[in-house]
């Protein structure tokens, strides 16, 4: 069952959007050559901590991973697609960034990512996965509106990235969040248009698309967490936290 929340609630829940969302552009700003992922994650335990939130990952431990997962962010670089652990790495110009991060505050949880080229500049094609992230995520955002169904958001996504020439791998995708950072549904990154449930006012749902270059097969790194492509093609990785409301999609993790 999927749940729903009053528009009070959804009200409620906007802290902690903005909040990620906070997080996510001073990371990103720190993200320049030279800095270590380790830094990156200490300077997301700090705002968490000043914050008074607390981290939805550091004591994460599903079944597909090898320990709780023991930081804050999930820092995924180059061929590391997604999960990607903090580790003693200094980033360099040109690196693919994907940074994801979940918090709950005050009782309720946001989740958000974003995909970046460290210092700025890099390889074209790089730019034009993350493009077609951003793209799909739109387009899976305009598709979250009351009377469509729950595939028409992963068909939504699936169609952008396809036509971009992108595989698109459906293990991990999007998923409802409310009090906890996993909750019903799960939101496949492509699907069939008109099928699912249907979508109502006050279903909340971080929808996350991710690609990678030449494939879209991936095996876990040695640190038990860390997905990488399996073919070392570079990946990017996008997600907002959206409630549906009657008058449509509220991004609640937008970035200014």
């Amino acid at each position: 069952m999927i749940p729903r929340h009053s528009s009070g609630t959804i009200e409620r829940m906007r802290p902690v959007g903005a909040f990620v969302a906070g997080v996510l552009t001073q990371v990103s700003q720190a993200a320049k050559p030279g800095v270590n992922l380790v830094e990156l994650d200490a300077l997301a335990h700090d705002l968490i901590r000043q914050a008074g939130a607390t981290s939805c990952y550091i004591d994460y431990h599903p079944s597909f991973g090898g320990s709780p997962f023991g930081k804050v962010i999930c820092t995924s670089v180059n061929d590391a697609a997604l999960h990607g652990l903090p580790h003693d790495y200094a980033l360099q110009a040109g690196d693919l960034l994907s940074l994801d991060f979940a918090v709950s505050l005050e009782g309720w949880v946001a989740d958000s990512a974003v995909s970046m080229i460290v210092g700025g500049e890099g390889q074209p094609e790089d730019q034009r996965l993350i493009d077609t992230c951003e793209r799909a995520l739109a387009a899976g955002i305009a598709a979250a509106v009351p009377g469509n169904r729950l595939g028409d958001i992963s068909a939504a996504i699936g169609a952008v990235s396809r036509a971009a020439g992108f595989s698109v791998n459906t293990d991990f995708g999007g998923h409802g969040v409310g009090r906890t950072m996993h909750e019903d549904p799960s939101i496949p990154n492509d699907g069939t248009p008109g099928t699912g449930p249907v979508l109502k006012p006050g279903m909340v749902f971080a929808i996350e698309p991710w690609l990678m270059h030449g494939t879209d097969e991936i095996y876990t790194a040695e640190d038990g967490w860390t997905l990488m492509s399996a073919d070392g093609s570079r990946s990017a990785h996008v997600e907002h936290t959206v409630a549906i409301t009657k008058n449509g999609p509220l991004v609640l993790t937008e970035r200014s």
